[in-house]
This record gives C-alpha cells, structure tokens and sequence, in this order.
C-alpha cells in the first residue's frame, strides 16, 4: 500500500474516532451516576466489548492484532488507563467547556513530545501555535482559580498529558494499538471495583453510560489509537478537535450549560489557532506530495 493511501487511511479512522468521540461527555452526563460508578461501568463495559470484539476478529482471521503488542504496548495502555482517571475525575470538578477546550492541548502535548524524543522537530508555525495555546489555556485556567473548578482543569491538562505520551509512544513502537487503549482501561477498572466497594454503587440511567461504553469509546478508541500507525502524532490529536467544538454544544443543548465568558475567549484561542494549524499542516502535506510526485514519477 502506498505512503499516501495510508495517510488517507489514517485520516478516515481518526475523523470516524473523533466524531464518535463528541458525544462521550454528555452520555456520561446523562447517567447521572457517582464518578467511580460512572467510571466502573465505563471501563467494564469497554473492556468486555473490546475482548468480543477480539475473539470475533481472531476466529474470522489470522491477521488479528495483539491486544497488547510488547512492553510498548504495556506502556501505551498504562498510559491510556491514568488517562482515563483523570478524565473522569475533570468530567465531576470543571464544566465541560473547559474540559474540552483543555483536551485540546493534546495536540501540542504530541507535538512536543514528538520533537524531545522523535526527534521530529516542530516547525516555526507550531511553535507559535503552541505559544498561542499556551495563552488560551491560561485563561481558562486563571478564571477558575477560587471558583471550585482549579482542579478539574488541572485533571483535563493531565488527561491531555497522558493521551499524548500514548500517541508518541505509539507512533515511536510503529506497531497496531487499536485494542491496546481499550485493555488499558483495566487499571482504572480497578480503581473504581475498590472505590465502589467503600463508597457504593450510585447511578440513576446505567444504560448511558452502557451505550458510552460498549459502543462509542470502543469505536473511538480503537481509531484514534490506531492513527499513529499511518499519520503523525500531531495530526492525529487534532482530531480531538472535534469534541473540542462539538461537545460542549451538546451539553448546552441538552443541560443548559453555558461556558463562562473567559472559557469561551480562551476556547476560541486555541479553536482558532487549531483550526489554522491544521490547515496549514494540509497546505504544507499536500506541497510535500506534489514535490515527491515531481521527484519520483511514476
């Protein structure tokens, strides 16, 4: 298969993961259910889908990926397992504009890690898309000192942090990760049986956070950990964008939750500067391409 079909194919699983990735947060909302509950439910439910899934793809064929392919594997599902807790935990201590608009920075998060230890230097104009980042993050953060929400910013920052290390880690092993962010969720699993077992089983709609589970993480992670595999960490953190935009137009629509005015003025700074990014990453791809289609004719 070409370089450039599989640039595509990377390009079609992370927007499909990124889509289905959207409406994550408001079914968590809609189970109104304890946070290790919601959590415990969660990570259950996707981790049986993700053996079914498996067992079914490895009786139908032999090409069937590992589940967790080597120490990377075992470092990369880690990775997305505290990632998982710290999502959760954002979800019940910040609005949710500000937890996605946090989660973006993932994208820089890969950047940077992809330049310290892939040596994939970022150019000028990621730099100063990272620098703008910065700024945007900051006030989003600054407005919730003293109202309550502080931690929960610093928890979406870990989150981000963590799904970014995975992706680098990922893209650095070259290997298929598809199901090994849906093992991963093993660790918070257990987290939350311990958490549970003290504090109690506490959920009023379980069949959200089932659907959450068992259907749209599945999808969504096993795309979005399976993108490095054919395009760049950073590019495939943009697709994170998505929920970025859309989620909290979920939540405004079905709770009536409007982000504060400094959320909103930080979130349009790092929409804004993503989505110029991002375009410029195509612009300079597609020059690549053409130049390498000069160089190498067919």
């Amino acid at each position: 298969m070409s370089t450039h079909a599989d640039h595509q194919k990377g390009l079609l699983l992370t927007a499909l993961g990124g889509v289905t990735l959207t409406v994550d947060i408001p079914l968590i909302r809609l189970a109104h259910g304890e946070a290790w509950t919601i959590l415990l439910l969660r990570t259950g439910s996707m981790f049986i889908a993700a053996l079914v899934i498996w067992a079914v793809w490895r009786s139908l064929s032999d090409k069937a990926p590992q589940l967790i392919p080597g120490r990377l594997g075992l470092v990369v599902a880690t990775l997305y397992g505290l990632g998982s807790i710290a999502f959760i935990t954002a979800v019940y201590h910040t609005s949710t504009a500000d937890l996605v608009f946090i989660l973006a920075f993932t994208t820089m998060f890969s950047a940077l890690l992809s330049w310290l230890f892939l040596k994939e230097r970022p150019r000028p104009a990621t730099l100063a898309a990272l620098a703008l980042m910065i700024v945007g993050v900051a006030i989003i953060v600054g407005d919730s000192i003293g109202s309550g929400n502080l931690f929960g910013d610093i928890m979406a920052l870990c989150s981000a942090l963590c799904v970014a290390c995975a992706i680098t880690v990922s893209r650095a092993s070259g290997r298929e990760m598809g199901f090994t962010s849906l093992v991963g969720v093993v660790l918070p699993f257990a987290v939350a049986l311990f958490m549970v077992s003290k504090a109690g089983f506490h959920v009023e709609a379980p069949w959200w956070i089932l659907l959450n589970g068992a259907v749209v993480m599945p999808i969504s992670f096993f795309c979005l950990a399976n993108g490095p595999k054919y395009i760049s960490g950073p590019e495939v953190a943009m697709f994170y964008l998505l929920e970025t935009v859309f989620a909290p137009v979920w939540v405004w629509l079905i709770f009536a939750e409007a982000p504060s005015r400094n959320s909103l003025i930080g979130g349009t700074i790092l929409v804004v500067t993503l989505v110029a990014h991002s375009l410029w990453q195509l612009h300079e791809g597609r020059k690549r391409r053409a130049a390498l289609a000069v160089v190498h004719p067919a």
